[in-house]
C-alpha cells in the first residue's frame, strides 16, 4: 500500500460524494416533480431551478468513472461489466431526463409525455445508484479473473441492496425538497409543499440509514474488524447531525439555505462513511466467489500513472470548483417569472 494508492482511493470517493451532493438535489427534484408541481407554472419553476446547473453536476459522475478506470482498472472492469444492464438503465434515465428538460418548454403538445420522462429519468438513477453501491459493499460473485458471474440485473437485487437503493432515493428526495424550497418563489404553494416534505423525507432517510447500518454490521459483515472504526463512528454521528441540523434550521424563518446546506453535508458524509467502511476494498467478493475481493493494492495503476493523475487533478479540480462557484453565483436567488421564458 502506497501513498498514491490511498490518496486515489479517497479521491474517487470525494468525486462520488460531489456527485451525490450536486446531482442528488436535481435528481430528487425530478422525482418530486409530479408531486409538488401542480400546474405548468410550478413545473416550469422546478425545471428552471435545476436547468442551469444539472449538466455541470453530472460531470462529477463522469469524472469519478474516468478516475476509477485510470487508477484502478480491474475494479472499473468488474463493476461496469457486472452491472452492465443497471448502468445502461442509469444512462438511459439520465439521457431521457436531459432530453425532457430541453424539450418540455418548447413542445407543449407532448408536455405530459416529457413530464413523465423527466420523472422516470430522475427515478431510475436515484434508485439504481444506491443498489449498485449496496452490491459493491455487500459483495458480488466473481470468478478467478475478477469477472462478475451472477445473474444480470435481478441478481443485484437483495434485501440489503434494496435498502441501500431506498436510502439513496430518500436522500435524493430530501435534497430535492430542500432545493425546491430554497429556489421556489416565496410565498408560493410550490415552496410550501416542498418545505412540508423536507422533514418527513429526512426522517425516512434516518430510519433507512439505521436499517442499513444494523443489517450491514450484523448480517453482511458480522466478523469484520473495522480498520477505520473511529472514522466510521465519526461519519455516522456527523451524518445524523447533518440531518438534524437541516431539520432544525428548516424550522427557522427564512433559513431554507441552512436546511439545504445541512442536507448536503449529511449526503457528503454518508459517502465518507462508505469509504471508511470499505477501505481498503474497492469491490468485495461474495462468500461464494472463486476470486478474491478487489483491493486498492491489487488493482492500482503504476505509481507514475497515479502521480501524473495527481498533478493533473491539482490543476483541473480548482478550475471545476471555480466553474461551480461562478454558475451558482450567477443563478443564485429564487426563481422569478422573468426566468421562465424558455421553460
Amino acid at each position: 500500500m502506497t501513498f498514491f494508492n490511498v490518496l486515489w482511493f479517497f479521491l474517487i470517493f470525494v468525486l462520488i460524494a460531489g456527485y451525490f451532493v450536486l446531482d442528488g438535489f436535481d435528481l430528487g427534484a425530478g422525482v418530486l416533480y409530479p408531486f409538488v408541481a401542480k400546474n405548468d407554472h410550478d413545473k416550469a419553476v422546478v425545471r428552471r431551478s435545476i436547468g442551469p446547473v444539472w449538466d455541470g453536476n453530472e460531470v462529477w459522475l463522469l469524472t469519478a468513472g474516468g478516475a476509477l478506470f485510470a487508477a484502478f482498472a480491474p475494479a472499473y472492469a468488474t463493476t461496469f461489466s457486472g452491472f452492465y444492464l443497471a448502468v445502461m438503465l442509469v444512462l438511459f434515465g439520465l439521457i431521457v431526463r436531459a432530453v425532457s428538460l430541453e424539450y418540455r418548454g418548447h413542445d407543449k403538445k407532448y408536455g405530459k409525455v416529457w413530464d413523465g420522462c423527466f420523472f422516470v429519468g430522475s427515478l431510475l438513477p436515484a434508485l439504481l445508484l444506491g443498489v449498485a453501491v449496496g452490491n459493491i459493499y455487500a459483495g458480488i460473485p466473481m470468478d478467478a479473473a475478477g469477472n462478475y458471474n451472477g445473474m444480470p440485473l435481478l441478481g443485484l437485487i437483495t434485501p440489503f441492496t434494496l435498502l441501500c437503493g431506498l436510502l439513496g432515493l430518500a436522500m435524493f428526495m430530501a435534497a430535492g425538497a430542500t432545493w425546491i424550497a430554497l429556489k421556489a418563489p416565496k410565498p408560493s404553494d410550490l415552496q410550501a409543499r416542498a418545505a412540508k416534505l423536507r422533514m418527513p423525507l429526512q426522517i425516512v432517510a434516518l430510519v433507512l440509514f439505521l436499517c442499513v447500518s444494523v443489517y450491514g454490521h450484523f448480517v453482511i459483515q458480522p466478523d469484520m474488524e473495522p480498520l477505520l472504526g473511529v472514522a466510521r463512528w465519526l461519519f455516522a454521528i456527523l451524518f445524523v447531525a447533518g440531518i438534524v441540523a437541516s431539520i432544525v434550521l428548516a424550522k427557522k424563518k427564512d433559513c431554507d439555505k441552512g436546511a439545504f446546506l445541512g442536507q448536503s453535508v449529511s449526503a457528503f458524509v454518508l459517502v465518507g462513511l462508505l469509504a471508511a467502511s470499505m477501505f481498503p476494498n474497492l469491490v468485495v467478493a461474495s462468500a461464494d466467489s472463486i476470486g478474491p475481493s478487489i483491493t486498492l493494492m491489487s488493482a492500482a495503476s503504476s505509481e507514475l500513472s497515479l502521480m501524473w493523475m495527481t498533478i493533473i487533478t491539482c490543476v483541473g479540480l480548482p478550475l471545476v470548483l471555480v466553474y461551480h462557484v461562478i454558475i451558482y453565483r450567477t443563478f443564485r436567488g429564487r426563481v422569478t417569472d422573468d426566468d421562465l421564458a424558455h421553460y
